[in-house]
């Protein structure tokens, strides 16, 4: 089960690195150069209180579709045709709810049309995320991979035509970027819906109150989860715009920032989304889950430092490789959130292992803790330190609930994990230490970056975090 874990993982990696990079450092900060802080700082909060009620549209069923799939294959055709109407309701009421709230917060025109496409967006993809929690559960993972990242290579398409194609005499308005990714998760969920037909066979979709009830009950757990991650992961943008009356501006300094940050997370995503299925079928099957946890722990959280290390290093000049305003105050943000990515790894692998064994009370209980604890410092750091303030919330947030989830699973599983936190130390030390005296060695930026992810590389073979035997394993037992 590792060696097809970490085949799997290096393809989703591989199809991830070679898109998503790329969409968020060419088209989404020319997006921002082309708008304006302000205005996208607009739309970036906009987006994230979309994401506020996404748990209606969804009510924890994609995850728990993951975990039941995988464990009963048998399953997919009688789950999928009701569930697919349900989804269906739970559209219509997320749009009310989200309108109707937006509305009571004084949200003006202007911002409530943005909002409703912005929102039926956020339909489109979570029909897609059920589809691929099927493809997920069938552990169909190179489909999976492939519509992982359709969306944003059609969004590439699209934006890099309407910015540099020469065929629109305007300006560039951040209207056709929210409906280029109408036209993008569109197409992306007809494609999925097609690759899960062909292999399943589904074509009935029939409505069962009954049945309704009985996903709704099981699936609770998972959308309380969800609402309260979702909530202290994405109210910092929000609580900016409408906390300062400053048109918005820190909000778009902070998406500088943040959008660099997820362009990180969107790999660790990965992992988490690979390993559910997969530990889920391993628990049920009684299967010991140390060595591929060990093994995912470790390959992650070299990914992680070496990025952390070259964000704090290197910020400025990241920043200013791709902005055109507020690069300080950014770079500063973004040493910050590439500081809480350490501990959003770590929560996709040990919050990931959690939900697999079903320990649903013991996560939400972190969540709620995390959720409270990001407001309250919110709401007094914001008036004083404004952007930074709100990234500092995140810092400690994301650091209490990443080690909360950390401490329950080796108390859970037993794990002994200290051999392993000691050569993560060791990689994270040495590289910093090399990152930080080449500059003063090294003429050439380019040359330093070139050599220091080179370095990153070597070190983590010497301190075994990464290990030739994983995959020698892998090209011995290819997808076996």
């Amino acid at each position: 089960m590792k060696q097809k874990f970490v085949w799997n993982i290096l393809l989703v990696i591989l199809l991830n690195l070679l898109i998503k990079p790329f969409y968020i450092l060419g088209i989404d900060a020319e997006v921002i150069n082309r708008v304006g802080a302000s205005v996208y700082g607009n739309y970036f909060a906009l987006i994230n209180f979309s994401f506020l009620l996404n748990i209606i549209l969804d009510l924890g069923i994609t995850n728990y579709n993951v975990k039941n799939i995988a464990q009963h294959h048998q399953l997919v055709e009688k789950h999928f045709s009701g569930i697919i109407t349900l989804r269906f309701i739970l559209v219509f009421i997320y749009l009310l709810c989200t309108l109707f709230i937006a509305v009571f917060l004084g949200y003006s025109v202007i911002q409530l049309k943005l909002l409703f496409i912005l929102a039926i967006n956020q339909a489109l993809v979570a029909f897609i995320l059920y589809m691929r929690s099927n493809l997920a559960g069938l552990h169909l993972f190179i489909q999976d991979s492939f519509v992982s990242v359709l969306d944003r290579i059609l969004l590439i398409i699209m934006c890099s035509i309407l910015l540099w194609g020469g065929v629109v005499s305007r300006p560039f308005q951040i209207e056709w970027f929210v409906f280029a990714q109408t036209i993008a998760y569109f197409t992306t969920l007809l494609f999925c819906a097609f690759l899960l037909i062909k292999k399943t066979n589904i074509l009935h979709i029939r409505w069962s109150l009954p049945f309704a009830l009985i996903i709704l009950k099981r699936s609770f757990p998972y959308a309380l989860l969800i609402l309260l991650m979702t909530i202290y992961y994405r109210v910092d943008s929000i609580m900016l715009e409408r906390m300062l009356d400053d048109q918005s501006v820190q909000a778009g300094i902070y998406a500088q920032a943040y959008r660099f940050f997820e362009a990180s997370n969107m790999i660790a995503y990965l992992f988490a989304a690979l390993l559910l299925p997969i530990l889920s079928r391993m628990i049920k099957t009684k299967e010991s889950v140390v060595e591929i946890i060990n093994c995912s722990f470790k390959m992650l959280m070299c990914f992680a430092f070496t990025i952390s290390i070259f964000s704090y290093l290197y910020s400025y000049d990241l920043m200013s490789f791709r902005y055109h305003q507020y690069i300080t105050e950014s770079s500063e943000i973004f040493i910050i959130l590439m500081t809480c990515f350490l501990f959003v790894s770590s929560t996709y692998i040990y919050g990931t292992l959690l939900t697999a064994n079903g320990n649903l009370l013991q996560l939400n209980i972190v969540a709620g803790l995390g959720l409270t604890i990001n407001v309250i410092l919110n709401i007094i750091l914001i008036p004083q330190y404004m952007a930074w303030g709100s990234a500092i919330a995140s810092l400690i947030t994301q650091s209490i609930t990443g080690i909360a989830q950390f401490i329950l699973c080796c108390y859970i599983f037993k794990l002994d994990l200290r051999l392993t936190l000691f050569r993560i130390f060791i990689f994270s030390l040495g590289l910093f230490l090399f990152g930080y005296y080449s500059q003063f060695f090294i003429n050439s930026k380019e040359l330093v970056f070139i050599c220091y992810f080179i370095m990153s590389i070597i070190w983590a073979f010497f301190t075994k975090l990464l290990s030739f035997s994983d995959f020698s394993l892998l090209i011995d037992n290819r997808m076996k």
